[in-house]
């Protein structure tokens, strides 16, 4: 047997793959205790019980570049041709906790996503857009309480109170530490940054989702689908535990609790491990945790196309990738998702791709028969036995996690980097030997790509950003700035929730940076083990 035939008959995350299923398969197998119904534990088959055939679902697409003038623009635009929900892409300073005038931020601004320095251009950003109206996702994290609360303080100044937002921040600061980078502060200040907002949102913001745990990004990195839920719900755990600790009884945070995942081009797999990541997060609320609230029981998620697998070449194929990727999240029971651009390989998307991939989720939602009914899967053979495989190697990863003390002490040793680089490379190797097939890339090729002009981002828009900030300082109360930059580092330095004063600091015009700057005088920074 050949080397392509032998990895056919193994998954993506290297379980057992037979070409034929049969009843044999599942014998033993309890669907009332391995299903139950939609929308009932363990919420293998849906969190909700209509799940869409009552409504589809959120239509997120993820948008952010240049100035807060012109991301405004595009959400406009997405808002007009359907988006249900918006989420917002910031620029590496944003998310590093520098402003656009700070040294290093110099050469970055506004090229990833949209450069938010204070809360004018929070303002800007969401101008004539009902706040009360558009659920916002912001994929931040380090700095996630120094964004919401400038959204909350734009959505106050609409006169919509913190009551009426709906939302999600995305606020997983621990898959930095294994996968993306974009941290500040030592994981022990982190978490209990994280804490500080889930209490903070409980009476302020209640219908916020607090944090949007992220395999997305594990995912991208290289982690197989049952690593991208291992580790994701490890990370969870930690969050919980750093809650409880902090005095949060579980069932009043545990509801805002919300999930991220990719969605690859491996359909069915992608359908089982969104049906396995649901019941092991189920049992672990109720079992570990004690959580009573059905709704704490419930993982909830968000799915974003796979980016890693967009390839440059022959672009307009990533079309049919994204259709596939989207139709994997939505029979796998996803609550919102973000289909990727088909010229995201390449640069930010143009108007024209945004556009394209909205309409792919619309094709979806709106002419086919996937909405119709609810886990049209269920009882599948392969499916049902995936499920299961995946729901087993994550808990043994899981477990592996446990063992090294828990999520934090695992990411102090790189137990989770470590094991999620050596799948990416084995990856590697089999697109490097043509085990692995990349239509465009190593098969399918053409001898001249066609030409294409992609959208860029003018550098002129960090002068314009330095400007803003330079007038933003110069009218400000600097005493009051002062006063309240010195609260929040008096809290910091203490166990009081520094929200309330990053509140009053972003009100009086501080800056993100400022505020960075004000907590990393007092917890620091965290260097990496692999840094020395």
């Amino acid at each position: 047997m050949s080397g392509a035939d032998d990895r056919k008959q193994t998954t993506e995350s290297g379980l057992g793959l037979k070409p034929v299923y049969s009843a044999n398969d599942l014998a033993g197998f309890d669907p009332a205790t391995r299903l139950g119904e939609p929308g009932s534990y363990p919420f293998t088959r849906g969190v909700y019980p209509s799940m869409y055939t009552g409504r589809p679902w959120t239509m997120r697409q993820y948008a952010g570049f240049g100035t807060a003038r012109e991301s405004n623009q595009r959400y406009h635009e997405l808002v007009a041709n359907g988006t249900g929900g918006l989420s917002v892409a910031f620029d590496l300073p944003t998310q590093m906790g520098y402003d656009s005038d700070a040294p290093l931020a110099h050469g970055e601004v506004g090229k990833v996503g949209v450069a938010i320095d204070s809360l004018d251009d929070m303002l800007v950003l969401f101008d004539g857009l009902p706040l009360d109206e558009v659920s916002t996702s912001m994929t931040i994290n380090a700095p996630a309480s120094s964004l919401l609360l400038m959204y909350q303080l734009a959505a106050e100044r609409q006169g919509i109170p913190g009551t009426k937002l709906t939302g999600t921040i995305q606020n997983d600061v621990l898959k930095e530490y294994i996968a993306r980078g974009t941290y500040i502060y030592p994981p022990a200040e982190s978490l209990r940054l994280i804490s500080n907002i889930f209490e903070y949102c409980h009476t302020e913001i209640p219908r916020w989702n607090t944090i949007s745990i992220s395999g997305y990004h594990m995912a991208e990195a290289g982690a197989t689908p049952a690593q991208e839920i291992a580790f994701t719900l490890a990370n969870a755990k930690e969050y919980v535990r750093a809650a409880l600790a902090a005095g949060l009884d579980v069932d009043d945070f545990a509801p805002r609790l919300s999930f991220f995942f990719v969605a690859r081009t491996t359909l069915l797999e992608e359908v089982a491990k969104f049906r396995a990541a649901r019941r092991l997060w189920a049992r672990i609320m109720r079992d570990e945790f004690g959580a009573k609230n059905p709704k704490s029981q419930m993982l909830r998620f968000h799915t974003q196309t796979a980016g890693v697998q967009l390839t440059a070449q022959q672009p307009e194929v990533n079309l049919v990738r994204v259709a596939l990727q989207g139709l994997g999240a939505v029979l796998g029971g996803t609550q919102s998702l973000h289909t990727n651009s088909y010229d995201e390989a390449i640069a930010l998307p143009t108007a024209k791709a945004a556009r394209l991939a909205l309409r792919t989720q619309q094709i979806l939602a709106f002419e086919t028969d996937v909405t119709k009914t609810v886990d049209p899967f269920a009882g599948s053979y392969v499916v049902e036995s995936m499920t299961d495989d995946l729901e087993e190697e994550a808990m043994t990863l899981i477990q592996a996690v446990e063992d090294k003390g828990g999520a934090v002490r695992a990411i102090e040793e790189g137990f989770q980097k470590n094991e999620i680089e050596k799948s990416a490379y084995d990856v590697a190797l089999q697109i490097d030997s043509g085990e692995r097939v990349v239509v465009g890339v190593n098969k399918y090729t053409l001898d001249e790509e066609e030409p294409y002009e992609p959208l860029r981002v003018d550098p002129a828009i960090e002068a314009e950003q330095c400007e803003r900030l330079a007038t933003l300082r110069a009218n400000r109360d600097q005493g009051a700035v002062d006063a309240a930059l010195e609260k929040l580092q008096t809290a910091a330095s203490g166990t009081d929730n520094v929200l309330w004063p990053m509140r009053e600091a972003h009100a009086v015009g501080a800056t993100g940076g400022e505020v960075s700057d004000a907590l990393r005088a007092v917890w620091g920074k965290y260097t990496p083990r692999d840094a020395f």
